[in-house]
């Protein structure tokens, strides 16, 4: 399913996505170049049930068998973890979880600080800093690349090859990336059958090679989503978060003295700005209703994280950043079986980078105006493509 990148939307301004919540929670849209028919979904009580309702079918590969797709995704990528339902879904999932809880993320602490510390100490004194490529981007790559075994000089071709993954009315560039990222961990797999190491990547093959839990294909695919999903989100969080306080002075002045609070703030952080603003594809296979609106089977369903997250019926004055707010029902991670196995990851990496550069920069303020800043164009994340920053 494919529709047009929504237009950048800055926190509060007129025409937000509260504003289209409030007035219709589901509601029916065309998608795709033939404008057929789906359902996108901007209420937080209608997206909760949304993205936990097994009705709704995450097999893209049983939704478009005979749509004549023109599209030459790369299986491994087409077929992710991300786009199957339980049972297979749950088994997959089994393998990869218990590297990404809170228990095992509170190993990577240390090395997720020192990471950060690094990023900074490589700012410029005498000018300003952009602190998407120097800090938001290059964090959870690191982290996600030092889980998985991905040696350090291969790096930048990943990042690259999973930013035009999401390069929205792409599809030429987004079907190669995913064949450039698909055949690298063919590639990266081999290199470590011959010479295995300790990496979640080699545990994942020791499954596939020795008890026989995953097929060769499953673990090309896996190994490609968690590299993609592993940092992805995380770095356009970590942007989105460091400017929303940018924009809160008061809010940025707290944690400065307080912090402490930083994790506390997270989750209302999240809420307020939510880097992914649609939920990934979705198809009824049964006829259900939502928020009043009948929706017949065989239709694709669009959740709208970002506007869910924005709806003044769960959170009063949803425009206003308030780091005291009980902000843990937000949906920036998702809901139900398919929610993020990466949270306790991401907010851990997000923490740290944030206390890093309030520390390190007492005085950080933004370097350009806010309307001067540009978002990527893309339907599925929301995210900063630079945040010039003085330090």
């Amino acid at each position: 399913m494919t529709t047009s990148a929504p237009a950048p939307r800055t926190p509060g301004s007129p025409g937000s996505s509260r504003t289209v919540a409030a007035a219709c929670p589901v509601q029916e849209v065309a998608v795709g170049s033939g404008g057929h028919a789906g359902y996108l979904v901007t209420g937080y009580a209608e997206a909760r049930q949304a993205l936990a309702d097994p009705r709704l079918s995450k097999d893209t590969a049983a939704f478009f068998a005979d749509k004549n797709s023109k599209r030459r995704l790369h299986p491994a990528v087409a077929r992710s973890m991300v786009a199957t339902d339980p049972p297979e879904h749950t088994r997959l999932r089994a393998l990869v979880t218990r590297a990404f809880t809170t228990g095992a993320v509170a190993g990577l602490r240390d090395f997720i600080a020192r990471t950060a510390d690094a990023l900074l100490g490589q700012w410029p004194a005498d000018g300003p800093a952009d602190a998407i490529a120097g800090l938001a981007v290059p964090l959870p790559v690191i982290v996600i690349c030092e889980l998985l075994g991905v040696p350090e000089a291969e790096r930048a071709d990943v990042r690259r090859w999973s930013a035009d993954l999401f390069a929205d009315g792409r599809p030429d560039r987004i079907d190669a990336a995913s064949h450039a990222l698909a055949e690298y961990m063919i590639d990266l797999i081999a290199r470590k059958r011959q010479r295995p190491g300790d990496s979640l990547l080699d545990r994942l093959i020791a499954t596939r090679d020795g008890e026989d839990h995953l097929t060769e294909d499953e673990l090309v695919s896996l190994a490609c989503l968690l590299l993609v999903a592993g940092h992805e989100t995380t770095a356009n969080f970590i942007g989105t978060a460091l400017l929303a306080l940018l924009e809160h002075p008061a809010e940025l002045a707290h944690l400065r003295s307080n912090p402490n609070d930083i994790p506390g703030a997270l989750d209302e952080l999240l809420r307020y700005d939510s880097p992914v603003s649609t939920a990934t594809f979705r198809y009824t296979t049964q006829p259900l209703t939502l928020g009043g609106t009948r929706i017949p089977a065989g239709v694709p369903v669009q959740v709208a994280i970002g506007a869910a997250n924005r709806d003044p019926a769960r959170y009063p004055a949803p425009d206003h950043l308030a780091l005291e707010r009980d902000a843990a029902g937000h949906l920036a991670f998702g809901h139900g079986v398919h929610r993020c196995l990466g949270a306790p990851l991401a907010k851990a990496e997000a923490e740290l980078a944030l206390r890093a550069v309030l520390t390190r920069f007492p005085d950080l303020r933004l370097a350009v105006p806010p309307d001067e800043l540009t978002w990527r164009r893309t339907r599925l994340v929301r995210g900063l493509v630079s945040l010039p920053v003085v330090t």
